[in-house]
């Protein structure tokens, strides 16, 4: 999730073949991520935004970087955050999920809902929004945080499942839980379930699947004593959806440990190539960089930034 701190927020979440009529569904031809800004008027923070790119490297933001959908006519909060946008397995249209947090308005103390959407065509959006403390009091009454939601198509299931962060007012602890969407994707089959529980807790989880593995990449940290001592991003392993997920305590980014921490971590695969992105965002520096990778598992030293025309400039 997004520090307190950050001046501008981006959650980057690709999908291929941006076009709205997909000739070719298993031809991927560019890439097209959503996001938010955390910066400028407050009416205009919060909302989201599209941009579009022909390598996945190098951005341009559509509709002159102007809100796409407007937050208060979507959200119970007013605002969005974390959003993730993903393609149909059949290719027919598009699925959003977005945290229903409104910073600007109502702060940090606690937002306990998502927002979720679908179009066909990129254009026309139906939207809904889940409270989880509302819809579920029995075992969310005392939420506090529900953050950065995603969604993975679970083939075994033939369902698309939807997860993201929980923390509840009594505990500080950051665990993952999970539940099906239902066939409109306007909410839930089921109650949310635990569904990963880091040793220390985690945000910003990203799932990508590769030869019989999914890859769960999140911001992790290390504790002694109960004390933080080192932050960064991590991965767990399963050959499930439904876990169980091997915690692996190594750090995937080179700032790990240093005085510039990173979150929001995201994980891609290049068209037409064998490499991976991991991007992740330097919250307290205004940017995002990322490292690469074949196997998911060892990325490159040395981060590279990508060319974007939409950040702003920041003083922080």
């Amino acid at each position: 999730m997004r520090s307190i701190v950050l001046i501008i927020a981006l959650i980057f979440v690709f999908f291929k073949a941006f076009s709205q009529k997909v000739k070719n569904p298993n031809k991927f031809e560019g890439y097209l991520f959503a996001y938010f800004e955390g910066s400028g008027p407050g009416n205009g923070q919060e909302q989201l935004r599209f941009a579009a790119s022909a390598d996945g490297l190098n951005w341009s933001a559509l509709n002159q970087n102007d809100p796409v959908i407007k937050s208060d006519t979507i959200s119970h909060s007013g605002g969005i955050r974390d959003p993730h946008i993903v393609r149909k397995e059949d290719a027919s249209g598009f699925y959003i999920t977005a945290t229903d947090m409104n910073t600007h308005k109502n702060g940090w103390a606690r937002n306990t809902g998502i927002v979720m959407l679908k179009s066909s065509d990129l254009g026309r959006w139906t939207h809904s929004a889940v409270d989880l403390a509302k819809e579920y009091p029995a075992t969310f009454a005392k939420v506090k945080w529900v953050w950065a939601p995603q969604t993975i198509y679970d083939p075994i299931a033939k369902k698309y499942l939807v997860y993201f962060t929980i923390r509840f007012e009594d505990d500080e602890k950051l665990d993952f839980y999970c539940a099906y969407a239902n066939k409109d994707f306007t909410g839930f089959e089921n109650k949310p379930t635990l569904m990963f529980s880091p040793k220390f807790g985690g945000i910003d989880g990203d799932i990508i699947f590769k030869d019989g593995i999914y890859h769960f990449f999140y911001k992790g940290n290390t504790k002694v004593g109960g004390k933080e001592v080192k932050n960064g991003i991590q991965q767990a392993t399963s050959r499930s959806l439904k876990g169980p997920w091997l915690e692996d305590f190594k750090y995937l980014d080179v700032y790990a440990g240093t005085s510039t921490p990173v979150e929001g971590s995201s994980i891609f695969k290049l068209n037409d190539s064998p490499d991976y992105v991991l991007m992740y965002d330097l919250y307290t520096k205004g940017r995002y960089e990322y490292q690469k990778s074949t196997d998911l598992f060892n990325f490159s030293d040395a981060p590279l930034s990508f060319t974007k025309n939409f950040f702003l400039d920041m003083e922080v």
